[in-house]
C-alpha cells in the first residue's frame, strides 16, 4: 500500500507540474510576443525576407488543409503588398512522397509570385529548426514569419531568445473544431520549445550558407 500510496502522489505531481509547465510556457510566448504579430498589410512593417512556415496540402482523409491555403494566401498578399521581397518556405520534406517546401512554392507560383522569388528549406522539420536555419544557412538576422497567429508567436519567441528580429504576419485561422487537435499539440510545442532553448539545442540539420538575392 506504501508503494502504490506513492506512485499516486508522484503520479498527480508529475501531473501538476505539467500542466503549470503548459500555462507558465504559454503565458511567457503571448505576453513577449504582444506588438510583434500583425494581421493588418496597411500595419505590418516591410522585411525583405518572408519565413513561410510549413504545413502538408491535405490532412489524412485527404481534404485539403486549411492551414496550408490559408498561409499560401497571407504570403501571396504579403508579397503583393511589397512587405516582403523573398520568401523563404522551411517545411517537410523527410521522404520522397512527401514535400511540403515544393508544394508550398507550386500554390504561391500559381497565384502569380515569381519562382526566383521563392527559397526552399528542405529542413525545416520543426518551427525551432526554421528559425534557426534562417540564420545559420540563409544569412536573415530580420525577417516577417508567415503562420497562423498561434505559430507566429511561438516562432518569434524563439527568434527573439535567439537574438534576432522577427515579427509575424497572421494567416487566417481556422474554426476551433477543426483545429482543435493542433491548438493542443500546440500547447505542448510551447513547452518543448523552452527545453530546446534552454539546451542550446542545434537544428537537425545545418549545411552550406544560401546566399538570398545573390
Amino acid at each position: 500500500m506504501k508503494w502504490i500510496k506513492i506512485l499516486i502522489w508522484a503520479a498527480v505531481t508529475g501531473a501538476a507540474l505539467a500542466v503549470v509547465a503548459v500555462f507558465a510556457a504559454g503565458y511567457t510566448v503571448q505576453r513577449k510576443t504582444d506588438g510583434k504579430v500583425y494581421a493588418s498589410l496597411e500595419e505590418i512593417p516591410a522585411n525583405r525576407v518572408g519565413l513561410l512556415l510549413g504545413t502538408s496540402r491535405t490532412v489524412r482523409s485527404g481534404r485539403p488543409n486549411a492551414y496550408f491555403y490559408n498561409r499560401i494566401d497571407a504570403a501571396t498578399a504579403l508579397y503583393r503588398a511589397g512587405k516582403v521581397e523573398y520568401l523563404v518556405i522551411s517545411g517537410d520534406n523527410s521522404r520522397k512522397d512527401y514535400n511540403e517546401p515544393q508544394d508550398m512554392k507550386n500554390a504561391l507560383v500559381e497565384r502569380g509570385v515569381p519562382a526566383e522569388r521563392i527559397y526552399l528549406d528542405y529542413a525545416g522539420f520543426r518551427t525551432y529548426d526554421s528559425v534557426v536555419r534562417m540564420e545559420k544557412i540563409f544569412g536573415q538576422s530580420r525577417f516577417t514569419v508567415i503562420s497562423q497567429e498561434f505559430h507566429n508567436r511561438r516562432a518569434i519567441y524563439t527568434a527573439q531568445t535567439l537574438g534576432l528580429g522577427a515579427i509575424g504576419y497572421n494567416a487566417e485561422d481556422v474554426n476551433a473544431n477543426y483545429g482543435f487537435r493542433t491548438q493542443l499539440r500546440e500547447k505542448l510545442a510551447r513547452v518543448k520549445m523552452f527545453l530546446d532553448l534552454w539546451t542550446g539545442k542545434n537544428p537537425k540539420f545545418l549545411g552550406d550558407p544560401i546566399e538570398i538575392g545573390g
